[in-house]
Order: structure tokens, then sequence, then C-alpha cells
């Protein structure tokens, strides 16, 4: 596998962008005061200020951390938080519409934790069943995986989630009203995100790789 040159993690919502040295010469970021682009100094205690930024200034649009070591930036970002891992899918239909459901005031996609002993394809299967009804799913390839951290119980998490392509010629869906799933819709997708719906930053990013195929 390729050496990761970046990685991206929501935190907040914000797009925080942990990169090589090279790579953030190459982006052209423009920094001010609510675009925040530096250097990694090694300390963890700079990785707990941005994050105490984030918390308390909900105007910052975007952070760049950069270093010439990437593995110790991400390795330092990490043990800032509880690790948790999770499985999703982009769903289609046989007429290629995308499977998307409202939940809790923004569009998502089905995903949950992955439990003990199941792999991320396991996981990503029967999240599906659940949270939609559908049994006939054919899994497809791994697309990629996303980042986004949340707080609970002054505690901060960091989720991982392993997004596969799916496939189904079932249309009828029944929502899993106990995840507070109001409702289930077959979409074009790149129409739909192009319409200004509300939906996560990640959503968006799984989103625009499973258009690219």
């Amino acid at each position: 596998m390729p050496v990761p040159t970046r990685y991206l993690v929501y935190v907040n919502g914000v797009p925080v962008t942990l990169c090589t040295v090279t790579e953030a010469k190459a982006m052209q970021f423009k920094a001010d005061k609510i675009h925040l682009f530096a250097p990694y100094i090694g300390k963890k205690k700079m990785i707990v200020q941005y994050l105490d930024k984030l918390d308390k200034n909900r105007d910052i649009k975007a952070v760049v951390l950069y270093d010439f070591d990437l593995s110790r930036l991400w390795n330092d970002f990490q043990s800032c938080f509880n690790w948790i891992e999770a499985a999703g899918a982009y769903v289609v239909n046989a007429e290629k519409k995308l499977l998307v459901f409202y939940r809790r005031g923004m569009w998502d996609m089905p995903k949950g934790k992955i439990d003990p002993g199941e792999t991320p394809e396991q996981a990503a299967l029967r999240e599906v069943e659940e949270e939609t009804g559908l049994q006939q799913l054919s899994l497809g390839p791994l697309l990629l995986n996303t980042y986004h951290t949340y707080t609970q119980k002054e505690e901060r998490y960091l989720k991982k989630t392993w997004w596969y392509r799916m496939e189904t010629t079932q249309t009828n869906v029944t929502p899993q009203t106990e995840e507070d799933i109001e409702r289930i819709e077959w979409v074009e997708p790149e129409a739909w995100l192009q319409s200004g719906v509300e939906v996560y930053g990640s959503i968006r990013d799984v989103i625009e790789k499973g258009l690219k195929g």
C-alpha cells in the first residue's frame, strides 16, 4: 500500500488536514484568522490547543498541520482521542441511484460501529440491513476511510469509518426508526449533492469518491 501523505479529519465539522511538508506546500493554502496553517513542533500539547480552538471558535473554517514525519503527527493526533472503528456503505440500486436517509437534521448514509469479532465488511453489510431493511446486497470494493471526531461526557473520540460500495436489486426500504431515521430516499448522487442539501463533510467525500467509480 502507498505511504499516506495526508489524513483528513473532520473536527466539529471542520476539515483538519494532517500532512507532509511537501503536501502542505503543494496545497497553496491561504492562511488567515479562520484558516489556520502551521508546522507541527512535535508536542501533543500543540494538537490539544488546536482542538480547544475548534471547540471555542466556531468561525474557523479549516486547519492544516504539517510535519516532515507524518507518522509522528498522526500518532500524536490519535493519542488525543479514544479510538473507534465503524463501517458503512455507498449503496446503489439497479438504476444507479444512491440510498440516503434523513436523521437528526442531516442527510446521511448507513454506517455504524464494528462489533467485537466482526470484520469491517461484515459490519457494513449488517448496518445496511439493520438501518434500511435491505437484504439483497452485493458487497463491492472499499471506497475510502473517513475520520471524524466527537465529544461525549467530556471525552474526545476519533472514529475511523470503512466505506464500501454495495449494490442491490431491491428498492423497498424500511427506516430503522429506533436509530432516528425519519425517511430514506433513492437519489441521483451528483445532482443531489449540487442541490445544496445539508450533509456531513465526510459523507460528501464518500459520495464524490463513489461517483468516480
